[in-house]
């Protein structure tokens, strides 16, 4: 190939961080960094490659960070220059864009039939990253050039052509970045002054919120004080009442679960969340404040059996809570007074407390320990922190989860997926020269890294909860339904642990982690019929396994179909589904059942069985774990108060917009996926052990605070970290370890013996 240098024609940054090449008569691009040849695709393709964005580029793994920053941020540009020539030729089809300028359509709300004008345009000049020019009027506009100037600082204002519905907007091309840092500053003294966490920015209505304002233009005037409270919180109640509509219309269809979960609010208040779940999409029900009768079962009771009757005891099929002593007896105290719903434990809540419990055994304590105390001396000094990110190209150390034992166990698996950044860096010669390598802490962090046993540790660690971290991520999704997979989940992290240790007297001190905190669940009818009627698990099971489980299904049958005439037409129903007779026998139906949700293959392929269908939609539509939802945007002590009535109702309707606002799109998975600071005070309570020094230091050794902290990368996912592998797919095929079917009945068998004992 032969070299072609690259021109002063070409603008675009990346051209800055490739090489051009001639074979033949095709032009070919080179990565600086990695090596790798793009021969199509153009400047566009290399800027995907360093930015490390979803596209038509592999990841470069080498960029800077500060590189791929630069990418991304060129990318999202182009991305939104595209969209707003969409909309300019979809709703201005007939006018043409006055030479190298933005165009953005801005809605004429008056609809006056004027004329095409094009306003002057005056000189512009920036002071300390404002736009001024000249002007002398008092109201803020200079009559003849277009300006618009207010409390010392003048805004260029854009060119306008008016017509009769629309006007364009009209910036030059050149101002764009500029225009960017007047929102973003603009935007951030709203968040500093009202005292918003940055998390906000996250929200999946911030964006659209931005848009809505740049499409009206400079003549834009936000809501007031009273419109929010009144009009347009009335306009919101009106569109949430819509959506809960439709998730409360197909509960007759699917069934759905009630979710209970207790929170304090940290102000001496303890409130209780009712939520109902079914696959549309989790709602919020009612709040309630228990803080003066926490441990009153009587009261926890009656409060579950008023929801089961609001939402209608023909839609439930489970009330989920924790496993505290109260919600078992309340939930046990349930199940008495309405015999066709089950009280089921959190399976989220169980799996966590394995988790902890793991995390306590020596040798795990131990490596966790070590672990910490890297961390903690990366994240206490900014220098080291930024170069730790600089080496592992913008992802972070830490892994924030859902729980801190979450966290503990996904941050020890980030660990191993950056373990030959981690070493490169305290190995360079920029690490050894540096004054921060050479105090004792620093040492101790040094020989830890470059110790193997610590490393083959915190891989064996790894494997033995990497099924349960999996399990945790199915249960608590909102995409899909969790019910039939929990049964699997288990066996197979079960099943990890006695392959991975071999000895009976090793795996059996975490099997028995295991069996202790899943007691409740270890026999539950309901997860046990989810495996069942779970055609990518049933059909694979090998020799007498479904005899394990198939009493529990009959259990299952017994309690959710009171009609016996029904239930004797669902016994004869699974003789055909247990042979793949009929439909279930289709080549289509074979290879759908690793490829379509169960709930889906149902539909597809259930006709022929209809009421077994109807049983195995329901009992498939459920989840296993409660929200992990709190609202504390507002506060909620204020609800029990004194106060004006009215007043109380508006924050109630308020508390109803806000939460199942924010379950809607948890349920839909549309939001931006979360630019995330590890060292925020807004997620301390999950990553405290990690990141916070055991003894606090207010000056840093180096000099350096916050400021000089680089963010951590935008897109952690560009960088590949390890096998990424699907959790439901990780679950796999083959369940023929007659062992643990025969833990499980085991089990059961001590749980009946204590209680008879306790008789």
């Amino acid at each position: 190939m032969e070299p072609v240098a690259v021109n002063s024609q070409k603008h675009d940054p990346a051209w800055k961080h490739c090489q051009m090449f001639k074979a033949g008569d095709r032009v070919q691009l080179k990565c600086i960094y990695c090596g790798k040849i793009f021969k199509g695709g153009g400047i566009h393709r290399i800027k995907e490659h360093l930015a490390g964005q979803k596209g038509n580029a592999a990841t470069c793994l080498r960029v800077q960070a500060d590189v791929r920053m630069q990418m991304l941020e060129s990318l999202n540009g182009v991305a939104v220059r595209k969209r707003k020539k969409q909309k300019l030729a979809e709703e201005m089809s007939g006018f043409g864009n006055p030479g190298n300028s933005i165009v953005e359509v801005v809605n004429n709300s008056c609809g006056l039939n004027s004329d095409l004008v094009l306003l002057p345009v005056p000189e512009m000049t920036e002071h300390d990253g404002e736009m001024d020019v000249d002007g002398d009027r008092e109201d803020g506009m200079s009559g003849k050039s277009g300006v618009r100037k207010k409390k010392g600082r003048v805004r260029k204002a854009p060119d306008v052509i008016n017509s009769s519905n629309a006007s364009l907007v009209v910036y030059p091309a050149g101002n764009s970045k500029r225009a960017s840092s007047v929102v973003n500053m603009a935007v951030g003294r709203f968040f500093f002054d009202v005292g918003l966490p940055a998390d906000a920015a996250n929200s999946p209505y911030f964006q659209p919120m931005i848009d809505a304002i740049a499409s009206q233009g400079a003549a834009a005037v936000g809501p007031f004080y009273h419109d929010l409270r009144s009009s347009i919180l009335k306009n919101v109640i009106h569109e949430v009442k819509y959506d809960v509509d439709q998730c409360t219309a197909a509960w007759g269809r699917t069934g759905c679960s009630i979710l209970v979960d207790e929170w304090d609010s940290g102000k001496g208040i303890t409130f209780v969340n009712f939520f109902a779940y079914c696959p549309e999409g989790t709602v919020f029900l009612r709040l309630a404040d228990i803080s003066r009768a926490i441990d009153s079962v009587d009261i926890l009771y009656e409060l579950l059996k008023e929801i089961v009757e609001q939402v209608g005891l023909k839609n439930v099929l489970q009330v989920v809570t924790t496993i505290e002593d109260r919600y078992v007896i309340a939930g046990k105290r349930l199940t008495d007074t309405f015999p066709s719903i089950f009280w089921t434990p959190c399976a989220g809540h169980c799996i966590d407390l394995m988790l902890q419990d793991i995390g306590e055994l020596p040798r795990v304590k131990m490596v966790l320990d070590q672990a910490r105390s890297i961390s903690r001396y990366i994240y206490s000094n900014a220098t080291v922190l930024n170069m730790m990110r600089r080496y592992t190209f913008g992802v972070d150390l830490v892994d924030i989860g859902t729980t801190r034992s979450f966290t503990n166990f996904m941050t020890l698996k980030r660990m191993i997926d950056i373990r030959h950044s981690l070493q490169s860096m305290v190995t360079s010669e920029e690490w050894m020269e540096s004054s921060y390598s050479k105090d004792q802490e620093a040492y101790a962090v040094l020989d830890t890294i470059s110790s193997q046993s610590f490393w083959s540790s915190c891989a064996l660690i790894t494997r033995l909860t990497d099924p349960l971290l999996r399990l945790s991520r199915i249960v608590r999704s909102q995409k899909m339904p969790a019910m039939g997979y929990v049964f699997a989940g288990m066996y197979r992290a079960k099943e990890a642990i006695k392959k991975e240790l071999g000895s009976k007297e090793e795996y059996i001190t975490y099997w028995s982690i295991i069996d202790c905190r899943w007691e409740q669940l270890q026999r539950h009818p309901l997860h046990a019929a989810g495996f069942y009627l779970n055609p990518k698990f049933f059909y694979s099971l090998e020799g007498d396994g479904h005899f394990h489980i198939r009493s529990l299904v009959y259990d299952c049958i017994e309690m959710l179909v009171p009609d016996q005439k029904v239930v004797d037409k669902i016994m004869k129903e699974t003789a055909a589904y247990h042979s793949g007779a009929g439909e279930f026998g289709r080549k289509m139906a074979i290879r759908a059942r690793e490829t379509l949700l169960p709930t889906e293959w149902w539909l597809t392929y259930g006709g022929g069985c209809p009421n077994l269908a109807r049983l195995a939609i329901r009992v498939l539509s459920q989840t296993g774990c409660l929200t992990q939802h709190k609202l504390d945007k507002i506060p909620l002590e204020n609800l029990h108060k004194r106060t004006n009535s009215l007043e109380r109702k508006r924050l109630e309707d308020l508390v109803y917009v806000q939460y199942n606002m924010s379950l809607k799109h948890m349920a839909s998975g549309d939001k931006q996926h979360e630019g995330v600071d590890t060292i925020s005070y807004e997620h301390i309570d999950l990553v405290e052990d990690w990141v916070t020094e055991k003894e606090f230091c207010s000056d840093n050794p180096a000099g350096k605070g916050w400021m000089d902290v680089d963010p951590p990368g935008v897109n952690v996912n560009a960088v590949q970290l390890g096998s990424q592998i699907d959790d439901v797919q990780a679950l796999g095929a083959g369940f023929d370890d007659s062992e643990i079917f025969e833990a499980a009945k085991d089990s059961e068998e001590d749980i009946a013996d204590k209680n008879i004992g306790n008789e």
